[in-house]
């Protein structure tokens, strides 16, 4: 990352696509990520900068020189995406692409994109918190004024993507008697009911979600027909703005609020990217370091029912029923007739994300979310190989899963297209995620071994040559029919390689599983080596050579170890008792020989 991107003393912004605001950040996320998610990666403390970290960027410089580097690049990056007032942009940038023939226009280009709402909320946040550490160290007024400089910026730009989502979120109602309500309710319906009898049930499990959703009016307005129960609906994230969305009143100066395009309809991947963005504005590092002002505050808290309303429509809709899930009737389908593993596999997240939220209480559901992404790993030819060199499932790694952006034709120009090619990092992160929610020892290993196969397969796709070598993506190293990609980082893909590394750092930084038969055992041979080394304390006498006595106070020190922690870690308590006892037999074969027993 260091050797690509800071070359000659300059930072090189271009990847494999011309710069835009959501490419920059999420090469700036590739070190950043890490640096504040990770406590063992952070470079905001120079003092504090591990070794093995230090050397691996020492092309940008040394421990002190690192983080103010990153200081000035954030600058440019925050003083690049801007308008001619000063107002944050949030542009797509050249990850627009034509739907048919032609090219986007500049002014399409310019189009508001939830991606880009998302990813500089997760960068802003990272910046601000970085700078808040990072100030408390400097000494120079000069250096501690530039740096409060880059968190006013940082905080502007997070205002702005925050009313950006909130101008982006929508519901879309429909007759249950259309064609895409017929589609709604055809995908939930997988026991083959009555169509009126799975309407009926349709209301009755969003019914909580479709009062919440009344309520919710602060940058969105008046939702005609939600108040009619015989309508269905869903709700989410638009690709953009939407067509109509009201202004959203804020305190906060110079943060533009343009007209909106988008189709007021969701879109699974940019409610899947809104969602996942929006657990770093809920964090308890965002709450520990006061990253929030008051303003963004108030946006978080409505930002928060627009979370928690969606996160439980979807997790209701794609286990719909007391039977196969939706979700398990591979692939989804969306209510405009679309069908694709791709969209499978980002229902499956917003499920996964609302039983880590919410702290399922059962594993079975996590098993089976489990195989749905092994049955996607081999569909989607990353755990099996492909069937022939024009197998379908190779299209889903390149060029990718394309979807229109409805809306966007009526500025000057062809219809949009936006291409979806993370399909294995995707599948990785959410793997690591079910992972994280099994306590069963043989479960989560069924979990560790998918999460193996999906990374061998990431990391066979790295560049091998140029400045970019060890980083991504270079599907063709798997898939031989692909056309070699250009040796130039995607940071597109890199970054959520990146992002999926931090969420296997967070899964192994936590306890490890207690095995209830390992507990049994720890307590069983801990039990015997407490009866022993109490045989032994009884029998030593007064007169015992000081190294018997030595002998005996370390195998009590031991024994108490083993008993702290035998609740979260058994495996360790059963060897240190076993340690124990084979101290304790020779002490007590040496006790036998000094008095002459045999």
């Amino acid at each position: 990352m260091a050797r690509s991107s800071f070359q000659k003393g300059t930072w090189v912004w271009e990847g494999r696509r011309q710069r835009n605001s959501i490419s920059d950040a999420e090469q700036l996320l590739c070190l950043m990520g890490p640096a504040t998610e990770v406590s063992t990666f952070k470079l905001d403390l120079p003092n504090e900068t591990a070794e093995d970290v230090e050397h691996s960027l020492e092309a940008i410089g040394d421990s002190v020189e690192i983080p103010q580097v990153l200081m000035r690049v954030i600058h440019e990056y925050l003083t690049t995406y801007i308008d001619e007032e000063g107002r944050p942009t949030y542009g797509g940038g050249s990850y627009f692409t034509a739907a048919e023939s032609g090219e986007p226009t500049e002014m399409q280009r310019a189009l508001d994109v939830v991606d880009s709402f998302a990813i500089s909320i997760r960068l802003s946040l990272a910046v601000i918190g970085f700078a808040k550490v990072f100030r408390r160290v400097l000494t120079r007024p000069n250096l501690r004024d530039e740096v409060r400089t880059i968190e006013k910026l940082a905080s502007q730009r997070l205002t702005g993507a925050m009313i950006g989502l909130m101008r982006s979120f929508t519901v879309n109602v429909l007759d249950p008697e259309s064609q895409e309500g017929l589609n709604l309710l055809q995908m939930i319906n997988q026991a083959r009911q009555p169509k009126n009898r799975i309407r009926l049930e349709f209301q009755a499990i969003v019914e909580e979600i479709r009062a919440g959703l009344r309520d919710v009016t602060f940058g969105l307005g008046e939702i005609p027909d939600l108040d009619n129960d015989n309508k269905v609906f869903e709700c989410g994230w638009s690709w953009g703005i939407t067509k109509g969305a009201p202004q959203v009143d804020t305190n906060e100066a110079g943060i533009h609020q343009p007209h909106g395009y988008a189709l007021a309809a969701p879109y699974a991947y940019f409610t899947a990217v809104a969602l996942d963005c929006m657990q770093h504005l809920f964090s308890e590092r965002t709450r520990l370091l006061g990253l929030l002002d008051e303003e963004q505050q108030r946006l978080s808290r409505a930002l928060q029912i627009r979370y928690d309303l969606t996160l439980s429509y979807w997790s209701k809709i794609a286990r719909f029923g007391d039977s196969r899930w939706p979700l398990e009737n591979v692939p989804w389908m969306t209510v405009d007739g679309s069908q694709s593993d791709y969209l499978s596999l980002l229902v499956s997240s917003m499920v996964v994300l609302d039983m880590t939220v919410n702290k399922v209480s059962n594993e079975s559901d996590p098993v089976r979310i489990g195989q749905v992404l092994e049955e996607l790993a081999e569909r989607a030819r990353i755990t099996r190989r492909p069937i022939s060199a024009d197998d379908p499932a190779i299209a889903l790694h390149l060029p990718g899963f394309p979807f229109q952006l409805d809306g966007s034709e009526e500025v000057d120009g062809p219809m949009l297209s936006w291409e979806l090619a993370d399909f294995s990092t995707q599948l990785l992160k959410q793997t690591l995620r079910v992972a994280a929610l099994l306590n069963r020892v043989d479960l989560r290993n069924e979990m560790t071994n998918l999460i193996d196969e999906v990374w061998e397969h990431v990391t066979r796709r790295r560049i091998e040559q140029g400045p970019a070598a060890g980083l991504w993506d270079q599907p063709s190293a798997i898939y031989p029919s692909l056309p070699p990609s250009d040796e130039a980082a995607s940071w597109y893909y890199s970054e959520r390689v990146i992002n999926c590394l931090v969420a296997a750092a967070t899964l192994i930084d936590s306890p490890p599983l207690r095995s209830p038969a390992l507990v049994a055992q720890a307590t069983d041979l801990l039990t015997e080596a407490d009866h022993i080394y109490d045989q032994e304390l009884l029998r030593i006498s007064a007169d015992s050579g000081p190294s018997m006595r030595d002998a005996l106070k370390s195998a009590g020190a031991t024994l108490r170890r083993a008993h702290d922690v035998i609740r979260t870690r058994p495996g360790t308590a059963a060897a240190l008792a076993a340690q124990v006892l084979v101290d304790l037999d020779r002490l007590s074969a040496a006790r036998r020989d000094a008095s002459g027993m045999r």
